[in-house]
Formats: structure tokens, C-alpha cells, sequence
């Protein structure tokens, strides 16, 4: 069943391209520059080389993000709202950007040009596969026929339930992105510590525990799951997301299909803007929760 209203939402949903043009998505690209040389995140039909980003990092490029280009975004919705369409916003989290700031202000001046039609939109508070998983459930519910309004509430009543957990390879990353002191990151290396993390209820990113070695840290994020999934497990659609580390993407997935019977695992890489920051090797995971 046709969604009645449009859903946009930014390339740091980190969705895959099927689903994007599946659901019928509008996807804002944020902006990220290597070397001084500006490109978008995300652009329709076009398939980005995220391997080759990820490449440029472990060579030690310069890489700098930005927020979406607004002139771009209000296009983008005006054209949905000369066409008669109501906009669901559903934007990456404010603990982490100031995209859903700059995107509802352009919202708000659109609703007082198109006072017929309805602009509602959502801090999701979420990252990556976690914002990209609130689209997925707030679709079902609007492709069940469920209300624009009624689609809001139930992503604004569910988002602090979206689990987060994520490990990174190298902290030097999330160092040089301002996440963890460059103490840590020294001494994290030396050791190798590789830290286990979430986003919490504000939309930052916080580090929860520490273990040693690779293995241990993916396996530790499935532990996340088990004591915290809303039941029943084996009914959830579940995101990963990786910075080019398809295999251990995958050796997650397996494990989170063998001990819980998960049926649904979507896997895809971590987009450029998010990724600037958390670096090759990330490895995330998304599930709804009790709590975050």
C-alpha cells in the first residue's frame, strides 16, 4: 500500500539504496571534503565507492564534514509540497550534528508558505543504521495506512528504544573527531583495547566498556542484544553498518541469526560523513530495545 504522506530523511541513515528507492525515501546528502575537495554523501542512482573513501582514511587524508546544502533541502521539499504532499522529517541526531536544527528551521518557514499542508519532523536522536532502522519501522506503519501524525508519535514514543552498539578498530579516529582523549586512544592502541559504545538518550556517543582484541569487542555487541532485545528477538529486522569490514559485518550477522533466529539482517557501510569520524574497522549494530 502507497505511503500518504513523503518521508525525508539524511544520508546519515545509512539505508541501502534498494530500500531507499523501495519506500519511496527522499534522502538529504550531507557534505564531507578530502583534501579540500567537496562531495555529497549520498546521491540518488549514483553508487558511491565507500571502499575508496574508506582507503583514503587508512592513507591519512584530510577529511572534513558538513551539514546538507539547505538550498538543495528546501527544494527538495518545496517540490513535495507544490505537489499537494505532507513531509515526515525523521533527522540525525542533534547530540551529533546540526542538521535536524538547520533542516527543521527551513521546515518552519516552509509551513508558514504552505499553511494547507502538514511539516512534522523528528530529532531522531539516532546515527547511522539507528536512524536508518527508525525509517525502516516508521514505514511499515505508514505503508499499514497509519497516519502522518500517528507515524510521528510512534517514532517519537520509540526512538529511545533504538540500540546502538558499536566498536571501532582504531581510536585514533574518534580522537582526531574530538569522541576520546588522546591518552586513551594512545594507551587503547598500545594495549589493543577496543572499546564497546552506544549513543545514549541525549544522541552522543559514549564508551561503556573495554576489552581486548577484535573478536572479543564484536562478540560483546551481540551480548548487548541478548540482554536487552524486546521480545520476541527472532521477529526484529535488524541493521548493521561497517566501515569497510564486510566480512566481520557478516560474521556478526551470523551470530545474531544463530543465537537469537533472526530472520532479517540488513548489512551496509557506514557512510562518509559518519565514518570520518569513527573510521575503517567501525562496527555497528541496531536493534529495538528496552532501552537505548
Amino acid at each position: 500500500m502507497p505511503m500518504d504522506f513523503e518521508i525525508v530523511t539524511d544520508s546519515s541513515s545509512n539505508l541501502v539504496e534498494e530500500m531507499i528507492d523501495d519506500f519511496g525515501l527522499h534522502v538529504l546528502p550531507l557534505t564531507f571534503m578530502v583534501d579540500g575537495e567537496e562531495y555529497q554523501s549520498y546521491l540518488k542512482g549514483q553508487h558511491t565507492d565507500l571502499k575508496q573513501f574508506y582507503t583514503m582514511m587508512r592513507e591519512g587524508k584530510v577529511i572534513t564534514t558538513s551539514l546538507p546544502n539547505l538550498a538543495e533541502s528546501e527544494a527538495l521539499m518545496r517540490g513535495l509540497l507544490e505537489q499537494g504532499r505532507d513531509i515526515l522529517y525523521l533527522g540525525f541526531s542533534s547530540g551529533l550534528s546540526g542538521t535536524f536544527e538547520a533542516t527543521e528551521l527551513l521546515m518552519r518557514d516552509l509551513a508558514a508558505e504552505f499553511p494547507e499542508r502538514t511539516l512534522l519532523a523528528v530529532d531522531t536522536l539516532a546515527a547511522s543504521g539507528g536512524e536508518g532502522l527508525l525509517v525502516w519501522h516508521a514505514v511499515q506503519r505508514a505503508r499499514a495506512g497509519a497516519p502522518i501524525g500517528e507515524v510521528r508519535d510512534w517514532v517519537e514514543e520509540n526512538k529511545l528504544h533504538l540500540a546502538h552498539w558499536f566498536t571501532v578498530d582504531d581510536l585514533m579516529f574518534l580522537f582526531r573527531g574530538g569522541r576520546v582523549s588522546k591518552t586513551a586512544a594512545w594507551a587503547g592502541t598500545m594495549l589493543n583495547i577496543k572499546p564497546v559504545m552506544h549513543v545514549d538518550d541525549e544522541g552522543h556517543l559514549i564508551p561503556l566498556e573495554k576489552v581486548r582484541g577484535r573478536k572479543k569487542s564484536l562478540n560483546a555487541l551481540v551480548d548487548h542484544m541478548e540482554k536487552s532485545a524486546v521480545q520476541p528477538i527472532d521477529q526484529q529486522m535488524v541493521f548493521i553498518t561497517h566501515g569497510d569490514c564486510l566480512e566481520e559485518a557478516e560474521y556478526v550477522a551470523e551470530q545474531v541469526k544463530e543465537r537469537f533466529g533472526v530472520k532479517e539482517v540488513v548489512i551496509n557501510y557506514v557512510d562518509p560523513v559518519i565514518g570520518a569520524h569513527s573510521g575503517p574497522g567501525t562496527m555497528a549494530l541496531f536493534f529495538l530495545a528496552d532501552k537505548r
